[in-house]
C-alpha cells in the first residue's frame, strides 16, 4: 500500500471511530502516531528524492534546449559560408535535440507534479499528526482522571468501606459498653440509697422500740413507787 494512499485510508475521522470502541484509546493514539511518524519520514524522504530526480530531469530538459539553439545556430553559419551538408547535419542533430528535450520536459513536468502532490501529503500528515497528538493528550488526562477515580473507587471498596462500616460497629459497640456501664453505676447508686434508706429506717425502727421500752420501765418504777 503506497503512502498516499494510506493517508488517505487512515485520517482522523477513523481513528475517532476506533477510539470509540477501544478499551485504552491512549495506547491507540500512540500506535496512530508512530505509524504516522514513520509515514512522514518515509515520505519526507521520496519528497527530496522526487525534488533530486526533478532537478535532474530539469537539467536535461535545459541541456537539450541549449544543444537544439547551438545546432540551429551552426546551421545558419554553415548555410552563411556555404556548407548546405554541414548545415543539414546541424539541422539533424538539432532535430534529435529537440525530441529529447520534449521528452525530458514531459518526464520533468509529471516529475515536479508529483513532487507537488507528495508535499500537499506532507502537510497533510504533519497536520493529521498535530491535531491527534493534541487529542492524546486530551485523552491522556481523561484516562489519567479515570484511573484515579478506579483506584478511589477500589480503595473506597477495599479499604475505606470497610474500615468505615468497621469504624462504625467499634462506635456502636463502645456505646452499648458505656451504656452498660452507665447502667451497671446507676444500678450500684440506687442499691447504695436504698441501703442508706434501710439504715435509717431501721434506725428509727430501733429508736421507737428503745423508746417504747424506756416509757414501760418508767410506769413499772412508778408503780413500785420510784421517782426519779
Amino acid at each position: 500500500m503506497s503512502i498516499m494512499k494510506r493517508v488517505r485510508d487512515i485520517t482522523v475521522a477513523t481513528l475517532n471511530e476506533r477510539l470509540e470502541k477501544s478499551e485504552d484509546p491512549v495506547r491507540m493514539i500512540d500506535q496512530f502516531l508512530w505509524s504516522t511518524r514513520e509515514d512522514i519520514i518515509q515520505a519526507e524522504k521520496l519528497y527530496q528524492q522526487y525534488a533530486g530526480h526533478s532537478n535532474h530531469l530539469k537539467a536535461q530538459w535545459l541541456q537539450a534546449e541549449e544543444q537544439k539553439e547551438r545546432r540551429e545556430n551552426q546551421a545558419l553559419t554553415a548555410l552563411k559560408a556555404g556548407e548546405e551538408q554541414l548545415a543539414r547535419i546541424a539541422l539533424h542533430e538539432k532535430a534529435s535535440c529537440e525530441e529529447r528535450s520534449i521528452q525530458y520536459r514531459e518526464l520533468f513536468e509529471q516529475s515536479r507534479q508529483n513532487t507537488l502532490d507528495l508535499e500537499e501529503q506532507l502537510r497533510e500528515m504533519r497536520s493529521e499528526y498535530q491535531s491527534v497528538y493534541d487529542k492524546r493528550e486530551y485523552y491522556a488526562a481523561r484516562m489519567e482522571s479515570l484511573r484515579l477515580q478506579q483506584r478511589m473507587n477500589s480503595r473506597y471498596a477495599n479499604g475505606f468501606g470497610e474500615q468505615g462500616i468497621q469504624s462504625g460497629a467499634v462506635f456502636r459497640r463502645l456505646e452499648d459498653r458505656i451504656s452498660g456501664m452507665e447502667h451497671e453505676a446507676k444500678s450500684l447508686r440506687d442499691i447504695r440509697r436504698m441501703g442508706q434508706e434501710f439504715v435509717t429506717e431501721a434506725g428509727n425502727t430501733v429508736q421507737s422500740v428503745i423508746e417504747r421500752e424506756l416509757e414501760q420501765l418508767k410506769r413499772k418504777l412508778e408503780k413500785e413507787g420510784w421517782s426519779s
